[in-house]
């Protein structure tokens, strides 16, 4: 497999991500694909904490989504077990016979219930998933688990990803303070409807899983839902947020009694959710440009949404950022083929600042040279307005280059 160079957008440091009381994480090198570099993570839960989640909506989902959507139910867990380098999809009854064996392993190592663990996979697909190194990593990992370590957390899950993804939020009302850590991977396979991507969420606030799932399901809705590095949705997209309510220690309410501190916590977890989502696009393999498309004046959201979304899936559109090409005839083209409501001639394209289309034809005002110039930038902003109602969307992206390609073609070698 080809890795592609780091990411432009890679940080150069790394946020504070405090150790949350009652959350314990320790990774290991269990040489599952990958050599030289950690590629299991277990998260124990002293107390069972509150689970909620959003999955793949792939009609071929992997294994450890079968099995979380089963447990979600439960709405509460003691172990997270997470591998990079092996989907465990498209692998049928090994599939599950892994799944069980990992969670066998996990109940030992934690003393907990099968239905307090859950898992997920992340890398290639089609291939067998060997739990053999789960069972031999799980109890030593869950012995030296230990507070914080979440960036260690991060790196262990990554695949194709050039940096790993972490974000905190601090929720702080007149009644308390909670903590909201998070940490992701993804660079290629990403697209709406849980766009390969894992994200995980800790947090110690109290707060109930109807109250929680809630609070999730829509901030994926405009974050990990929101993004599109290449179209392609992969069978192990999994979010999951755990909270395990040790801020009442320090006095804080639980989050369903405050409804002040219920927004602002709702709040902070959007913010985490479109902060990590933003990462996976700034890592997508070969990017060298992020991508903001708004579309304006569609006849509703959804309208809008899914022009944008016509937009920043097209390779030719895509070619065109890589290229810094400001080829607005592949944008209207990409308007044109969305099957949603649009006039040609009430089309207003910008990029940036620069309006270059309007009404149907090229803005009398056009600046070859300022438009070239702006494209020159790492970060774009391309707003489309349709010109037909009050709907409006945003989709972030990033373009496709020849680098792309070379980590995609030889993936399994």
């Amino acid at each position: 497999m080809t890795l592609g160079k780091v990411s432009p957008f890679a940080p150069s440091a790394f946020p504070d991500l405090p150790a949350l009381a009652g959350v314990r994480l320790a990774t290991a090198e269990a040489g599952i694909r990958y050599r030289g570099r950690t590629d299991l993570l277990l998260v124990v839960f002293d107390d069972a904490a509150t689970v909620a989640g959003t999955f793949t909506q792939s009609g071929c989902a992997s294994a450890p989504v079968d099995w979380d959507r089963e447990k979600l139910a439960g709405g509460k867990a003691r172990a997270l077990v997470v591998n990079s380098g092996n989907a465990n999809a498209f692998t049928g009854m090994k599939g599950r016979q892994a799944v069980e064996a990992t969670v066998a392993a996990t109940m030992a190592a934690v003393g907990c219930s099968e239905d307090e663990v859950f898992l997920a996979s992340t890398g290639v697909i089609g291939e067998p998933l060997d739990p053999a190194p789960f069972a031999a990593h799980l109890a030593q990992l869950a012995t030296k688990a230990e507070p914080g370590r979440f960036v260690d957390a991060a790196r262990a899950i990554m695949t194709t990803d050039t940096y790993p993804k972490v974000a905190t939020r601090r929720v702080a009302t007149k009644s308390g303070e909670w903590v909201i850590n998070g940490i992701a991977k993804g660079s290629g396979m990403i697209a709406p409807d849980m766009a390969t991507m894992l994200a995980f969420i800790f947090t110690d606030a109290a707060i109930s899983q109807p109250a929680l799932q809630s609070a999730l399901s829509d901030a994926v809705a405009e974050s990990f839902n929101a993004i599109t590095v290449d179209s392609d949705t992969s069978t192990s997209d999994t979010v999951l947020a755990f909270a395990n309510g040790t801020a009442a220690e320090r006095g804080a309410p639980a989050l369903d009694a405050d409804a002040d501190a219920l927004t602002a916590f709702r709040g902070a977890l959007s913010e985490i959710c479109r902060d990590l989502a933003h990462q996976i696009v700034c890592d997508g393999e070969g990017v060298s440009k992020f991508v903001e498309v708004q579309v304006t004046g569609a006849e509703t959201d959804a309208s809008a949404r899914r022009v944008a979304l016509s937009i920043a899936n097209s390779p030719l559109v895509k070619t065109a950022f890589a290229g810094a090409d400001a080829n607005w005839g592949r944008v209207v083209m990409a308007v044109g083929k969305a099957g949603e409501p649009a006039d040609r001639d009430r089309l207003a394209i910008w990029f940036g600042p620069h309006r270059v289309a309007l009404e149907g034809m090229r803005d009398p005002d056009y600046s070859e040279d300022a438009v070239s110039a702006y494209m020159q930038n790492a970060e774009l902003t391309l707003r489309v307005d349709i010109g037909l109602g009050p709907g409006q969307a945003t989709i972030w992206t990033c373009d496709l280059t020849a680098d792309y390609v070379a980590i995609n073609a030889d993936y399994r070698s």
